[in-house]
């Protein structure tokens, strides 16, 4: 029995909930573009990062491959959160007390904050991340840990359905 017990039953009995559970082809739609979301987030992202770390794309600068990716980053994001709080209000004590759920969440914030981090320099001096030395070293590491964090958060996604609360 858990604590959150009376919230997942009033969650799950909620108009929303309702209807997204007894409505054959909502799930099937809300998985689609929660799906499509994801796609262009982590390809933005990847892109992005390969970039801030030399990997790819030399020939530009990193503020204009951030120009160029960071809106299909931001853009999607609340569609990915309103897509999965829908799918999440269908089963809410499946989702919600999963741990996996729990690690793909806390892996989302950080992953967010990251690309925040490298945003705000990039606004702030659009050639700060085109520096030399220590910085060039730090940017690899916050590029390296954003892949990092997009790829569990795809994982911990994909695993939530293989995993019991």
């Amino acid at each position: 029995m858990s604590q959150f017990d009376g919230f997942y039953d009033w969650l799950q009995n909620t108009a929303v909930s309702q209807t997204v559970s007894t409505t054959p082809w909502i799930i099937p739609a809300l998985q689609t573009l929660h799906i499509l979301a994801v796609a262009s987030i982590v390809s933005s992202v990847f892109l992005l990062n390969l970039r801030l770390m030399g990997v790819i794309g030399g020939e530009q600068s990193p503020a204009a491959v951030a120009r160029r990716f960071l809106p299909f980053i931001w853009w999607p994001l609340p569609v990915l959160l309103a897509t999965g709080s829908l799918l999440i209000s269908s089963e809410p004590a499946r989702s919600l007390g999963n741990p996996t759920f729990a690690l793909k969440i806390g892996l989302l914030l950080l992953a967010i904050g990251t690309t925040l981090i490298y945003q705000r320099r990039l606004r702030a001096d659009p050639n700060y991340w085109e520096s030399r030395g220590s910085r060039r070293v730090t940017v690899k590491i916050i590029a390296g840990l954003s892949l990092a964090l997009w790829t569990g958060i795809v994982l911990a996604g994909r695993w939530i359905a293989y995993t019991q609360p």
